[in-house]
């Protein structure tokens, strides 16, 4: 009887360093010898910064010097560096910056502009590395020699500068959440006023801030008793000249909150006027998110993350903010790549017999990828069907609502790892009933009223990210919806609120001209609509 031989595959050898990844540089110092080769700290402030020259043993050939923010100082500081270097033979240098806020960005573009290799260093190295040496004794100085000791031991880190496109993205995105958060202050700002002037009103509309009914009625009659005396005849009327739209029925709940209506605050009339500057400032706001939301999604449109529109649950803006904050994909090995940069696993601590492995999730990491993906898991648990599930049976067993968010943007990393990397509709259970990306994507435009131009821009570099094998998929949806214009199923239609009120039109005229130019890109020729066998009007 023949035997199987089963051969194990041997593991690859992991070279672990004392120093972290990205800060070794012994390989260097062994190169050219440590009296020749240079580090350059640079203690930073905000007008002004403090830097020296040091070889690896630490003796200083440039002694601690004032660095002001300004293009000569910058300038005579790096010819100073080149004389040093060329006086101490120096072949090799590293400058070791401190990361500080942003103050530090201007000496570290200064010295990467001139072609050095410019490195960080997190202020807790710098600390940790002052404390044993100088317990007590903060000064620039000491500071300055903590860099230098902590880039001899590997933490100067490397730090690859964003290209334009992706910095600019990340500050929108960042910028448009700094603006919701503002726009929820001023909601509750005004909601609060609203309640001391009129007691109980925000109750008679299902989405305050979605009505156009709400501050219009309370521009036209400031208090329950003047609704009350205006009846419903007058509150119609005084919306009508307005050109607001609205629903007797929402009328009927103001009149009747109106009739049996506490007693407001004694100084109403200041809370309203309060009220109503406040949910002006929130419409400018909204109206102004609403124009960077278009232009997100155009940087969006033009790299590879916006495949992930293709998942349930996923839409423009939670791919944009994961898209800013990741970053090109090419940074990232693998999926466990994103889960450390962002800091989703357990601490650890273990000492001798002591081991507790499942801690909080780790304090050191980057805060904005990690809300990023766990935004995006919380996305997929109320809207997909397949996370939905799975985190009703996790419920169900008793984990952790905790545990059950980070698992899921374990899986969401992974997922979109191979989504983004090997830029193709990934196959998996949540996706069985995928959303369409170019439908999405018109969808998002048409709700924003995106001009056509920029619309048809979008589309075509969203376009060029799709797998060609994925172009007869995604044309079919917008076939239909374009002979659905051309038969006149598409005559546009009115828009209902959560309210009940009657919202604008969205007229199909925008697709009918959009469509056929896609659809061309994608391959498909022009769609003929089929005859209905009425003779046109004279």
């Amino acid at each position: 009887m023949a035997t199987t031989i089963v051969r194990k595959r041997s593991k690859s050898k992991r070279f672990v360093f004392v120093q972290k990844p990205h800060g070794v540089i012994h390989p260097r110092v062994e190169a050219v010898g440590p009296q020749h080769f240079g580090i350059v700290c640079v203690d930073c402030a905000k007008a002004q910064s403090k830097w020296m020259l040091a070889d690896f043993y630490g003796n200083v050939r440039v002694a601690p010097a004032h660095l002001p923010h300004n293009r000569a100082d910058l300038d005579a500081a790096l010819v100073t560096l080149r004389q040093a270097m060329q006086t101490h033979q120096m072949r090799d240098v590293i400058v070791a910056v401190e990361r500080t806020g942003r103050y530090h960005q201007v000496v570290q573009r200064a010295f990467r502009d001139a072609r050095f290799d410019t490195r960080t260093v997190h202020p807790f190295a710098t600390q940790q590395f002052r404390l044993p040496a100088n317990p007590g004794n903060k000064t620039d100085d000491n500071d300055l020699l903590a860099l230098h000791r902590a880039a001899v031991n590997g933490f100067a880190l490397i730090d690859t500068p964003l290209e334009r496109p992706w910095q600019e993205l990340q500050l929108l995105i960042r910028h448009r959440r700094d603006w919701v958060r503002k726009a929820s202050t001023l909601c509750c700002q005004a909601r609060e006023h609203l309640e001391a002037a009129l007691p109980g009103y925000a109750a008679c509309f299902h989405d305050l801030w979605d009505s156009g009914v709400a501050f219009h009625l309370i521009r036209q009659a400031g208090s329950a008793e003047a609704m009350r005396q205006a009846g419903l005849n007058g509150l119609s009327a005084c919306l009508e000249r307005e050109g607001v739209q609205f629903q007797t029925r929402t009328l009927h709940r103001v009149l009747a909150w109106a009739a049996a209506a506490a007693a407001p605050d004694a100084a109403a009339g200041r809370h309203v006027h309060i009220a109503l500057a406040l949910q002006d400032d929130r419409t400018r706001k909204a109206a102004e998110l609403q124009a960077l939301e278009r232009e997100i999604a155009g940087y969006l449109a033009r790299t590879p993350y916006v495949l992930l529109l293709g998942i349930p649950g996923i839409n423009v803006v939670s791919a944009a903010d994961y898209a800013g904050e990741m970053g090109p994909i090419s940074r990232y090995a693998n999926a466990h790549a994103i889960t450390g940069r962002a800091g989703l696993y357990p601490s650890r601590y273990q000492s001798d017999q002591v081991d507790r492995a499942d801690g909080k999730l780790v304090r050191c990491a980057n805060r904005s990828l990690r809300a990023a993906i766990l935004q995006a898991a919380d996305n997929l648990i109320c809207s997909n069907q397949y996370f939905a599930a799975l985190a009703r049976g996790w419920k169900t067993a008793g984990k952790d609502p905790r545990w059950t968010h980070v698992k899921v943007a374990f899986r969401f990393c992974r997922i979109s790892f191979h989504m983004v990397a090997g830029q193709q509709a990934f196959h998996h259970p949540s996706a069985g009933d995928r959303h369409y990306i170019l439908k999405k994507l018109m969808a998002f435009h048409l709700e924003h009223d995106t001009s056509p131009t920029q619309t048809l821009a979008d589309m075509q570099a969203a376009i060029d990210q799709l797998p060609p094998q994925e172009y007869a998929a995604e044309a079919a949806p917008l076939v239909q919806e374009l002979e659905a214009i051309q038969q006149g199923r598409r005559r546009g239609r009115l828009r209902t609120n959560r309210n009940g009120e009657t919202m604008t039109r969205r007229p199909p005229q925008r697709l009918g001209e959009i469509l056929p130019e896609v659809l061309a890109r994608l391959g498909v020729g022009r769609v003929q609509s089929a005859m209905s066998g009425r003779s046109d009007p004279a």
